[in-house]
């Protein structure tokens, strides 16, 4: 047994561009806990464990040099051919190699194992299989325990390598001989036409017994695991209602929206990373960790359109929890804008000083401070994903319709107040329209179904305020001399001649506020595609215009992008809306991917990938299906 312990850096450095792949060049693969991405060049650059919103053990996505990473990698001379794509129908990732000598590929997946899976393993499974010639390899793993400041213990066995932190440990069991060199794990290998090299990583509780043996990885169990890991995704996706045009794209959507389900708590997460950046060296960095509150409502409308009523009950039973905590605790009254996995609101944001960020992005973030900001708009998205649930799901209990009628009745004694809305601006309170818009929702949905099944509720009261939001907006929020609805609305000082446009009030229509054929909607989406339409892709607002208290600039928004679609499809302006949407798909990474934003030059950026823009997709494609087909 060898064994060497690492330190940890004092501080950060600079890295070259060339060490950080494009943000589009990466695939996710994950085990419904957590999830790892690879990239085009076999590098695992990102994975947190056990959870998504655990610290990284492989963070090179954000520093390079320090962050941590597994290699898997060809030696061979000449030029190299890469090829990424998803083994059909699954979420299991394969990237082929192409070499003057031979062809290999490299299979990853964490394995999800069905029917029943109650002592879930959490496993990184990497095979490499040659399927033609003779081809030189190499391996190495670097992992960087509590984003790279943690000290960790290296130790080799006969058959493998352990890795321990304080806390935690990761042992690599392989059928390839690895040596320890320095504080990673490493080796070289050829493998030849028909041989396998199997690479399985399996973390745990730093173990009491560090000398505990590590048993070599059996290709059997491995094989099997690929096949019940396929068979679960197949199956999974078999229950999908979608045969509309765009199957394919939307189809990696509703896999990518379930690869962001944290199974054991029905939590939806934004996103598995954090820190990537909405310009690239920019300071526009956060972590999307966690679950939104609006974006899981979002989730939640896509997957029943699409037929997984299971994922809806799991994350309903997560609301449900967290209402419940948040009526009887000192949170009660206003919701947060986001939770923990496990619905706990705490999410205080620190800077990871020693990490450069990707590509000099920085500050790294950890955390995420827009939580205690106040979004009056959540309360609209989560009681329209309540209504969708009682009316397509298996309805809602008793304790759930008690708890939303006290989180109403704070929002009917609070609604006409300054928030920082949906953008999470940073620049102080606003009265966005939006929010008035998303209030309006939240009201007429529980009247819905309050008439619908019957519930108790004060409706006189409830009908009242709705009205008095209706007024509102169209009163206030409609700016008659530019003919559009502006982001905020008018408090009686003078308006001025172009208010400020923001795309997400494309919603209007959706959430059946203004009719798609009203004057005033059409005004609206004629303002848009003049001021912040360009080519097809959607900017959220102009930051010059509306100084959102954050410096730089930003790409323009794909989850704006789709709802761009579906407002022209909804408008019967089809056409239009149909290139605008395959404009769109040529945007999307190399296996059907989206990041939050797209840059000036088609780069993807922001977190990745991102739940908003997935399930915007869906919705998108199956309403202009729907109107297509007349």
């Amino acid at each position: 047994m060898e064994a060497t312990e690492r330190t940890p850096p004092a501080g950060g450095h600079g890295g070259a561009a060339d060490d950080y792949p494009a943000i589009s060049e990466h695939g996710l693969i994950g085990d419904l806990r957590t999830a790892a991405l690879v990239t085009t060049g076999g590098r695992v650059d990102w994975f947190c464990t056990p959870r998504f919103d655990s610290p990284s053990v492989f963070g090179a996505l954000l520093d390079a040099r320090g962050g941590g990473h597994w290699d898997i990698t060809t030696v061979c001379p000449g030029p190299v051919k890469r090829r990424q794509f998803y083994f059909p129908d699954t979420n299991i990732l394969v990237t082929r190699m192409h070499t003057e000598t031979g062809i290999v590929e490299l299979h990853d997946f964490m394995p999800v194992v069905r029917p029943h899976d109650p002592g879930h393993v959490q496993r990184l499974t990497r095979r490499v299989v040659n399927v033609r010639g003779s081809v030189d390899l190499a391996v190495r793993v670097a992992p960087r325990f509590d984003y790279g400041r943690g000290r960790h213990r290296t130790e080799r066995f006969d058959d493998g390598v352990r890795f321990t932190s304080d806390d935690l440990a990761l042992t690599l069991r392989s059928t390839v001989p690895l040596d320890v060199e320095g504080d990673d794990a490493a080796a070289r290998f050829t493998l030849e036409m028909g041989a396998t090299a199997l690479f399985v990583l399996e973390p745990g509780p730093a173990p009491a017994a560090p000398g505990a043996p590590v048993p070599c990885a059996d290709p059997a169990a491995v094989d099997e695991l690929f096949e019940q890991t396929v068979r679960f995704w197949r199956g999974w996706l078999r229950q999908s209602a979608y045969t509309g045009r765009w199957r394919e794209m939307v189809h990696r959507s509703a896999l990518t929206l379930k690869l962001l389900t944290h199974e054991p708590t029905g939590a939806i997460v934004a996103a598995p990373t954090l820190g990537l950046p909405e310009r690239i060296g920019g300071a526009r960095n956060w972590d999307y960790r966690y679950v939104w509150i609006r974006d899981a409502a979002f989730s939640l409308y896509a997957l029943l359109r699409l037929g997984f009523t299971e994922e809806a009950d799991a994350f309903i039973g997560w609301l449900t929890r967290m209402l419940r905590r948040a009526c009887r605790g000192a949170e009660g009254g206003p919701l947060r804008v986001m939770y923990s996995i496990d619905g706990h609101a705490d999410l205080s944001e620190e800077e990871l000083g020693h990490w450069e960020g990707y590509r000099g992005s920085a500050p790294v973030r950890v955390g995420n401070a827009a939580s205690g900001q106040v979004q009056l708009d959540i309360y609209g998205e989560l009681i329209d994903s309540v209504y969708l649930f009682n009316k397509y799901g298996s309805g809602i209990s008793h304790e759930a319709w008690t708890d939303l009628c006290t989180i109403l009745e704070w929002l009917l004694d609070h609604w006409d107040r300054p928030d920082e809305s949906i953008w999470e601006t940073r620049a102080g309170r606003r009265n966005h329209t939006y929010s008035r818009l998303m209030t309006w929702v939240a009201v007429e949905r529980m009247i819905r179904v309050a008439r619908r099944r019957g519930l108790p509720g004060d409706l006189n009261r409830w009908t009242s305020v709705r009205d008095a939001v209706y007024r509102q907006i169209m009163e206030h929020g409609w700016h008659e001399g530019a003919r559009t609805f502006g982001q905020r609305i008018a408090d009686g000082s003078p308006v001025p001649e172009a208010p400020v446009l923001d795309a997400s009030l494309l919603l209007m229509p959706m959430v059946k506020f203004v009719a798609p054929t009203d004057p005033r909607f059409l005004d609206l989406l004629d303002a848009v595609r003049d001021r912040l339409v360009v080519d097809s892709l959607v900017f959220r607002y102009d930051p010059e215009q509306a100084p959102d208290g954050l410096d730089g600039t930003e790409g323009t928004f794909s989850i704006c992008s789709f709802w761009w679609v579906e407002a022209l499809a909804r408008t019967g302006q089809l056409e239009e809306a149909r290139l605008a949407l395959e404009k769109m798909f040529t945007y999307s990474s190399h296996v059907g991917l989206y990041a939050e934003q797209i840059g000036l030059n088609g780069e993807h950026l922001g977190n990745f990938p991102q739940a908003f823009t997935h399930l915007a997709l869906i919705s998108s494609a199956i309403n202009l299906d729907r109107y297509l087909d007349g």
